[in-house]
């Protein structure tokens, strides 16, 4: 092939990026797949292949989530994830080291050339709509009825003491504001609030620390990678549950491995035990503390410091230690109760499986589905009822999804493809019905390996 450089060849970490005006060597597919290894990253962004290899531990979204795509076409990525393109091109330009020949597709592997195509005039057409400007007014009453919540709470207590039936009232109220905590620091974390990005990163550990005690740069490091790859094991830290639980294709592994550390044909019901009431009271609070500690997040930690110090301090008062810490107990049962259904209608039910090398409109279609709209469904799911166009632009505000929607509609009916809209109580039972489904397999492989 004319123009194009030895396998495992052409600038490299040892031999320095391409140098500005410079001709630049020219690869093809082959030479770039192999590209994928530990401290060896190479990928495509708009045609020009960049060697990421020892930059990407300074990634300000972790080495994992831009290593996820090594030796792939990361066009659409590139644009999900970045608010200001112009700025990130500054830092790419160093890793510069060549291009894809003039011959090669602009996509690996059997991808649909006209799907990515029309997905990208997708995106086009909703910046032209302006579908990516926020509503200061929106988000501002977001953040005001979330604080105005918390002041009720303490209100309650304050005026009619407490007792088990203000007590409740306000543990629901706090798990209802923690809930919606939850989607405004989500909003911020993907920098769909503020013009710019530094602002969406001040404000979501304010949110995050603050209003609910957890580290910002925690959740972005988890959630970022489930964007990038979601339901994609090993890449995506929502379903790489094992061995608690088997989803999708690690049913199947498991069974024929003959591997039984449950009885994993009754996940669906232990589920109930150790899935909605502990998520957020005993995995995150561990996760979360072990990840500020080993990372070093000391911000994080002080401002989630803040959060505690401003419950207790707020409820010692009337219950004392022990009532303060059963209070804080039945929020966080609550609010996990809340995060464990609502996120999950729109994944768990779907393909779950190893990585198929799709393209971006393609592997978010596959692992997500939509909950019909309503304005109290949009509400109490911060408008992740919306999954699709969640998922197909993260930097797009919530507000904007029902926008944007018909037009994400036509593009998959354009394309043939399956555009999930169910029921809200249809999409529930189905999270307890894929997890009976994936038992089942494993037990059938278990049994007749």
């Amino acid at each position: 092939m004319g123009g194009v450089g030895e396998p495992g060849r052409g600038p490299g970490p040892r031999e320095g990026p391409a140098q500005l005006g410079a001709t630049l060597p020219t690869f093809c597919w082959e030479q770039i797949r192999p590209h994928d290894l530990p401290g060896d990253k190479w990928l495509v962004i708009e045609r020009r292949v960049y060697d990421i290899s020892r930059w990407a531990q300074r990634h300000p979204g972790g080495s994992r989530l831009i290593g996820h795509h090594g030796g792939e076409d990361a066009t659409d990525a590139f644009h999900a994830f970045h608010q200001d393109l112009s700025f990130v091109r500054k830092f790419l330009q160093p890793l510069l080291i060549g291009e894809l020949a003039p011959e090669e597709p602009g996509q690996d592997g059997p991808q649909n050339a006209q799907l990515v195509q029309d997905f990208r005039a997708l995106r086009q057409a909703a910046q032209d709509m302006k579908l990516f400007e926020a509503s200061p007014t929106f988000f501002a009453l977001v953040l005001g009825h979330i604080l105005a919540m918390e002041v009720l709470a303490w209100l309650i207590i304050y005026l009619l003491g407490p007792g088990w039936v203000p007590s409740a009232l306000t543990a629901l109220i706090l798990a209802i504001s923690q809930s919606q905590s939850w989607c405004l620091q989500h909003d911020l974390g993907h920098t769909s609030v503020f013009r710019k990005s530094r602002w969406n990163h001040v404000a979501q550990q304010f949110v995050m620390g603050q209003l609910k005690g957890f580290s910002a740069h925690w959740w972005n490091f988890r959630h970022f990678q489930h964007h990038a790859k979601p339901n994609i094991f090993h890449k995506d830290p929502d379903v790489t549950v094992a061995p608690i639980f088997l989803l999708g294709e690690s049913s199947v592994e498991y069974g024929r491995k003959k591997r039984r550390y449950l009885p994993y044909n009754h996940q669906h019901l232990y589920f109930f035990l150790i899935g909605p009431p502990l998520l957020t009271l005993v995995n995150f609070e561990v996760e979360n503390l072990a990840y500020m500690l080993v990372c070093m997040q000391w911000m994080d930690l002080l401002w989630a410091a803040s959060f505690y110090s401003r419950f207790f301090l707020s409820y010692i008062p009337f219950y004392g230690v022990r009532g303060a810490l059963l209070l804080f107990v039945a929020v966080r049962v609550l609010e996990s109760h809340w995060f464990v259904w609502i996120t999950q209608i729109n994944h768990i039910p779907k393909e779950i499986g190893h990585e198929k090398h799709r393209d971006w409109a393609s592997s978010q279609l596959a692992a997500t589905c939509n909950v019909e709209p309503s304005l109290f469904i949009n509400w109490f799911s911060g408008h992740l009822n919306f999954q699709i166009e969640h998922h197909f632009f993260p930097t797009m505000p919530r507000h904007n999804y029902h926008k944007v929607a018909p037009l994400v509609k036509a593009l998959c009916a354009k394309h043939g493809l399956s555009y999930d809209v169910k029921p809200f109580l249809t999409a529930l039972a189905d999270i307890v019905g894929s997890l009976k489904k994936s038992g089942n397999v494993w037990l059938e492989a278990y049994l007749h390996q």
